[in-house]
């Protein structure tokens, strides 16, 4: 079931989803559609103050759609970490496009968590997608076996002192340099406190799914990354670039090339080479 919420800007709805609820808005009323997932503890919200992925530049030629994971943002969820597996993300993400463009394939972006969320997604159901946009993918495979256990020290520590020990290490760390100049990016939260063990054990187990099962999606795809940042290495990006068979990647090394990239998808998704 699905209800819609008048909105004085882009048209915001829920969608029901087992064991969630998904809060989503789509802006522009014509042409193809474009879904975004965004990062792990993040939203939609947490992006806009951010001040880092603007994808409205999509809107020109596409109907661009946004929508908080479960348990981030406006979205509902409960405490149990499978809820929060990359597969199962993935189908949240399916559902969403069945509803929104029932009878034609869809543009998948995503960041972080959402760039897993995507692959998975296309691996499982390829037909449903024509295109992919993919910024800052994570840490994975054998490099991602150290991150493990911290994320399940992590998850541990939040149930006992909460959120603001997540916070207070990702201040000390800092960003990475391309991002110095918008820390908040590193600092801010967005995800239901009493989820948010379950969020992290979940990616603890998760991983982005093998490289030779990648060679499996033709999709024209664009890869975005940026350096100096050990959570989302360019490791992962340049891998990705070797095995999608239809794919190129793009690196900011400046907070203004990051801001960019929403034209950079624009041009991607209209058929155009970025200068």
């Amino acid at each position: 079931m699905t209800v819609f919420v008048p909105s004085a800007g882009p048209a915001a709805g829920r969608l029901e989803r087992p064991d969630a609820t998904l809060a989503f808005e789509t802006t522009g009323s014509a042409g193809p559609l474009a879904v975004h997932a965004h990062g792990s503890l993040s939203s939609r919200a947490h992006e806009r103050r951010a001040g880092l992925f603007d994808w409205t530049p999509l809107t020109e030629t596409h109907r661009l759609a946004r929508y908080d994971a479960r348990g981030h943002g406006r979205s509902t969820g409960r405490p149990v970490a499978a809820d929060y597996s990359y597969p199962a993300l993935a189908a949240d993400l399916l559902a969403l496009c069945d509803h929104l463009s029932p009878d034609a394939p869809v543009t998948g972006l995503g960041a972080s968590m959402g760039t897993a969320t995507v692959l998975w997604a296309a691996l499982a159901r390829p037909e449903r997608f024509d295109r992919l946009v993919l910024a800052i993918p994570a840490v994975a495979w054998a490099a991602r076996e150290p991150r493990r256990a911290g994320l399940r020290a992590a998850a541990t520590l939040v149930e006992r002192r909460g959120t603001g020990t997540l916070r207070a290490a990702a201040k000390f760390s800092g960003p990475p340099a391309v991002l110095a100049e918008a820390p908040q990016y590193a600092t801010e939260f967005d995800a239901v406190e009493d989820l948010v063990p379950s969020v992290l054990r979940a990616a603890a187990d998760a991983d982005l799914p093998a490289p030779d099962r990648l060679r499996e999606l033709s999709h024209p795809t664009l890869i975005l990354a940026w350096p100096t940042d050990p959570v989302h290495p360019l490791a992962t990006a340049r891998t990705l670039a070797e095995h999608l068979p239809n794919a190129r990647l793009h690196t900011a090394t400046t907070l203004a090339d990051v801001r960019s990239w929403g034209h950079l998808a624009a041009d991607f998704l209209a058929g155009r080479r970025h200068g």
